[in-house]
């Protein structure tokens, strides 16, 4: 059983079409531990209406808070403090795949981040969306799971072809690119599970 961590470079980069991906591509289980805002169709739901098999298991967040901002501040709102030690993975014999919110560096509180999420046994995959900037964007992700001495799995690409820019990403950052997606505005279980089936071989070899 293996624990995936979806995160990205940024918010709205897709992490959640790449979260549904790996899930039905592995038939794996999902979870979010921290949803902030959208309560009445989470990104669990989302996830849920584009998986198709019948083996994933959908769990539920640790955190489900009312307003879409950084979770430190809609924690504040809702007047509770989020605490990692509430955090705890589901348990499952199932591969799990893990979905962050926005980057790495999203507060949690006053002195942890989205990346305290992540565990030592974690496989990780990085989210980026094609844009100016976003080369930098990457690579700074990255260097920062590396400074925690976390190896990345590799990198997905959304939006529009660039090779400069993925070619780039593979050399400097020293990862794999495993994809990329065209940006689908109108996403749905067919488009996610196209990319599954192309991407499973891949997922399947996480290293």
């Amino acid at each position: 059983m293996r624990k995936i961590f979806i995160t990205g470079i940024g918010t709205d980069v897709g992490k959640t079409v790449v979260a549904a991906i790996v899930t039905e591509a592995l038939k794996a289980d999902y979870w979010k531990p921290i949803q902030a805002g959208d309560l009445e169709f989470s990104d669990t739901d989302r996830v849920r209406s584009w998986v198709t098999n019948d083996q994933s298991v959908f769990h539920p967040n640790s955190y489900a808070l009312q307003t879409p901002m950084s979770p430190h501040a809609a924690a504040e709102i809702d007047g509770i403090r989020i605490q990692l030690n509430k955090i705890q993975a589901p348990l499952t014999s199932n591969d799990l795949v893990i979905e962050g919110a926005g980057g790495l560096l999203v507060p949690l509180n006053e002195k942890d981040t989205i990346q305290d999420l992540i565990q030592d046994d974690y496989k990780i995959l990085v989210v980026a969306r094609n844009y100016l900037g976003s080369i930098n964007h990457t690579l700074l992700t990255l260097d920062a799971l590396r400074a925690r001495g976390r190896q990345v799995s590799g990198v997905i690409f959304n939006g529009e072809e660039v090779p400069s820019t993925e070619s780039i990403v593979e050399t400097l950052g020293g990862v794999p690119v495993l994809g990329r997606l065209d940006w689908a505005e109108n996403m749905d279980a067919a488009v996610v599970s196209k990319y599954a089936e192309l991407l499973r071989p891949k997922l399947e070899n996480l290293r």
